[in-house]
């Protein structure tokens, strides 16, 4: 079973010592994607829906080139640092999972790299 690690300029480089994705055995495993935006790498402010789409985005930006798709993913696991946030976030993400949504946990965490309010990582099919 051979595992190929993913990069792509489109999405915001890693933070620490992990890799955007790796994909394996058919499926790719993405990292927690935050809201930095792939250029500068700065924070993209504003709302937790504003937050939610940039972090998807970046996160779309990580399944296309592992030549994957929001359509392929079969589990999301989000992370809020504050769960009143979730209304807002979940309309944010219906956004990007409005047709047989995967399957998802939302976790509430004390705190995200960055001063994120919002992260988000995936499992999709190849």
């Amino acid at each position: 079973m051979a595992k190929m690690v993913i990069h792509t300029p489109l999405a915001p480089d890693a933070v620490g010592p992990y890799s955007q994705a790796v994909s394996a055995n058919g499926l790719v495993f993405c990292s927690g994607q935050v809201a930095l935006d792939p250029d500068g790498g700065e924070l993209v402010g504003g709302s937790v829906a504003d937050e939610t789409r940039q972090a998807l985005k970046n996160l779309v930006a990580v399944l296309d080139r592992a030549g994957s798709s929001p359509t392929n993913v079969v589990k999301v696991t989000a992370y809020l640092t504050d769960m009143g946030d979730f209304a807002e976030f979940n309309d944010a993400y219906a956004e990007f999972f409005s047709s047989e949504p995967p399957a998802r946990a939302t976790v509430g965490v004390a705190a995200l790299p960055k001063g994120a309010r919002v992260e988000v990582e995936c499992i999709a099919l190849g």
